[in-house]
């Protein structure tokens, strides 16, 4: 089971610890750093491409992913360049996880870009059918014009997010991996199943499965748990996100771990509450020891 973890939520206050934060989650032995994207959400955020640069520039060995990078908000050229630019600093460590954004997040993003929610989902395969020419360097048809991009990179794995069986459809056409957020584990193998039907039909080989995770590691007051999985209630009812969090030592939490692996997943994101951002981090750390 690989591991990786959210980087924290900052704004300008923050954007100093990136880098402190990322060579932290390397040194206890994690595979990935991920970082959310948005233009504009209800709290302050940083850029996603420029944040997992400096955790990139910062580190040697950990992978840094967009968990996940909002495709149809952007030029699908400009994307490429980004992509390309950042596997080239990194050492091509990175895993690009797409989607179509986050309803909840509202219009205002979309329309400061002169975009709108509603077709982002059809922009989006529109925008996966060549990103991945353009990231390589192929000659690449994009708005009636050829356009080749260089220096050229290799193309990063692709992970596919959402829990909708659109999104697991696009997973199967375009992906190299399915990345739902805060499934329960009957949900990943439910999902697992669709996900083998539909690319066994289309002639493409099944993806893999990274899940997105909520965890507290250590002593965790049960109205914390309470309120975490109320929190997420519009992934799911409110059992369920309790069912999907994982919480307790990291003994506890590895078995939580390895019940998402028997489900199909291979990688979990960890988003962790509860607690200090640097320490859940140690105690991840422990997890990853478990399954060495």
């Amino acid at each position: 089971m690989r591991i990786g973890v959210v980087l924290p939520p900052c704004g300008a206050d923050g954007a100093a610890s990136v880098a402190s934060q990322a060579r932290h989650a390397e040194s206890c032995g994690l595979e990935s750093v991920w970082k959310g994207d948005h233009l504009i959400t209800a709290d302050p955020v940083l850029d996603s491409v420029v944040m997992l640069t400096a955790a990139a520039t910062a580190t040697e060995r950990i992978k840094v992913g967009f968990a996940v990078l909002v495709l149809a908000l952007r030029p699908v050229a400009l994307v490429a360049k980004q992509v390309a630019t950042l596997q080239l600093l990194s050492r091509e460590r990175v895993l690009l996880g797409v989607g179509i954004g986050d309803p909840a997040h509202g219009e205002a993003g979309w329309r400061a870009v002169g975009g709108c929610l509603a077709g982002r989902g059809r922009r989006t395969d529109a925008a996966l059918e060549v990103l991945p020419s353009l990231v390589t360097g192929k000659s690449t048809v994009v708005a009636a014009e050829p356009v080749r991009l260089a220096p050229s990179a290799t193309m990063p794995p692709l992970l596919v997010g959402g829990n909708s069986a659109a999104a697991i459809r696009r997973s199967a056409w375009y992906g190299d991996e399915w990345f739902p957020a805060f499934p329960a584990t009957k949900a990943v193998a439910a999902g697992a199943r669709t996900l083998s039907r539909f690319a066994d039909s289309i002639g493409r080989p099944v993806p893999g499965i990274t899940a997105g995770v909520c965890a507290a590691l250590g002593n965790v007051p049960a109205a914390t748990v309470e309120r975490q999985a109320r929190a997420l209630s519009r992934h799911g009812s409110a059992k369920e996100m309790r069912d999907a969090l994982a919480v307790g030592k990291p003994s506890k939490v590895a078995e939580r771990f390895a019940a998402f692996g028997e489900a199909g997943a291979d990688r979990v994101v960890v988003t962790p509450f509860g607690g200090e951002w640097y320490r859940q981090v140690e105690l991840l750390g422990e997890v990853v020891d478990h399954f060495a």
